[in-house]
This record gives structure tokens, C-alpha cells and sequence, in this order.
């Protein structure tokens, strides 16, 4: 038994010399994140959870403290959040924002009704003035592909969460700084022109490059928490 015994200790401490050290870098300690959100942040097409590679710093940000401080609701993130600090939220943010990677092409799936397909078209690019409901192009770039620091883009993004998301700000469950403005516009919204919208952009190809806008060409229709003068670039 002794030379078995000496030959499993000799065994295990050369697997352990062999063994090759963990980098401590952001990106092996963010692979919680990316166990979900999909690899280097990119997500999977069809999947429930979205893209956050790419998206603005600062919106990434805010998303991330309000998972930790109680304004967006799911128990995983809050669980991973709970003991960070803002300033660690401020380097995952940088991180993921920094990742310049191609979008997936929108999710196979039959096509829209021409309807829908119309009706969602005319809120996201023109809103509905006698409704004072602002279209998602005034705030989130002609192109939907968000606006720098701190709107994010539209487009790759699954309809299954988009339509949870809009849900979410309907029924206050999900909230963002004072004054919430997606809160306001998602409750102007009926649940049948939640779904056009959601349909329509999911089936939208992102274009090439899809980095957001560093301005837009004027204010924003309406006051929104935690969003600087977009009219400006952020030096």
C-alpha cells in the first residue's frame, strides 16, 4: 500500500505543477456574464438574454446599478451585483462597451404581417405626435444603434426581450433614473403596438458598423434621467 500510496501523492502533485495558472484579467472574471449574455458579451440570436458588447459605457452603467440598487428586477443579477462597487460597475461597464464585434444576423422566423410590420415601422421612426409619443429614432439615433455615453441601440436584440423589457416599464417592475422617460413612452403604448414595435425592430439587420452616434442633431423630446446633452459629443 505504501508505494501506492507514494505513487498517487507524486501522481497529484505533478497535475498540480502542470496545472496552468488562471489569468487574473477582467475579461476570466467577467465570464459569469458571459455565461449568459453569451461569449465576449455578444449573446446568442435567438436568445432571451441581449447583447451587451459594444453598448455605451454609461448605459451599461446604470443597467448594472439598477440591478444592484433595486430598479431592475432579476434575483441572478442583483445576486452578482450586490457587493460590487460603483467604481468595479464602472470598469465591467468600460469593459463590455469597449468589445467592437459583428451582430448576428436577425433570428430566422416567418415575416411579419404587413400590418404590424407598418404599424411598428411608423412608431419607431415617427412616433405618434397627437399622442405626444416620441419615436425611438429621437432618442435612440436615426439609425437605432444607440447614442454615446448613455442610449443604447435597438437593433440585434431579441423580441422576446424587447417585448419584456417594454413590459417591465408598463408595469413598473423595471425603472431607471428620475425622470424615467422609456416608463412614460412604454406607458403611452397599448400591448398590440408593444408587440409591432418589438417584431419590427427584431427582424431589422444592424448596419456596419453599428458603434452608437457620438450626438444626435437635437434634444431630446422628452427629460430623461441620467442622459447628458446629447447635442454634444463627450469628450
Amino acid at each position: 500500500m505504501k508505494p501506492l500510496f507514494a505513487l498517487l501523492l507524486l501522481a497529484a502533485a505533478f497535475s498540480a505543477r502542470a496545472a496552468p495558472p488562471v489569468p487574473d484579467t477582467i475579461a476570466q472574471r467577467l465570464q459569469a456574464c458571459t455565461g449568459c449574455h453569451g461569449k465576449e458579451g455578444r449573446a446568442a440570436r435567438d436568445g432571451y438574454y441581449p447583447r451587451i458588447a459594444g453598448k455605451p459605457a454609461d448605459y451599461l452603467y446604470h443597467q448594472l446599478q439598477g440591478f444592484r440598487d433595486g430598479r431592475r428586477q432579476y434575483a441572478l443579477m442583483t445576486g452578482l451585483l450586490d457587493p460590487l462597487s460603483d467604481a468595479y460597475l464602472r470598469e465591467i461597464a468600460a469593459y463590455f462597451s469597449s468589445l467592437d464585434l459583428p451582430y448576428s444576423p436577425p433570428a430566422p422566423g416567418p415575416a411579419l404581417p404587413a400590418e404590424v410590420a407598418r404599424r411598428g415601422e411608423a412608431l419607431a421612426r415617427d412616433g405618434d405626435a397627437a399622442r405626444k409619443l416620441p419615436a425611438c429614432t429621437q432618442c435612440h439615433g436615426s439609425a437605432l444603434t444607440g447614442v454615446a455615453p448613455a442610449i443604447p441601440g435597438l437593433l440585434g436584440l431579441p423580441r422576446d426581450y424587447l417585448v419584456a423589457q417594454l413590459g417591465a416599464w408598463r408595469t413598473g417592475t423595471r425603472r431607471a433614473m428620475a425622470p424615467d422617460c422609456m416608463a412614460h413612452v412604454a406607458q403611452a403604448l397599448t400591448t398590440d403596438e408593444v408587440s409591432a414595435i418589438a417584431q419590427w425592430l427584431a427582424v431589422q439587420p444592424v448596419p456596419e458598423p453599428a458603434h452608437p452616434s457620438a450626438t444626435l442633431p437635437a434634444a431630446l423630446p422628452i427629460a430623461c434621467g441620467g442622459v447628458p446633452d446629447v447635442t454634444k459629443a463627450v469628450p
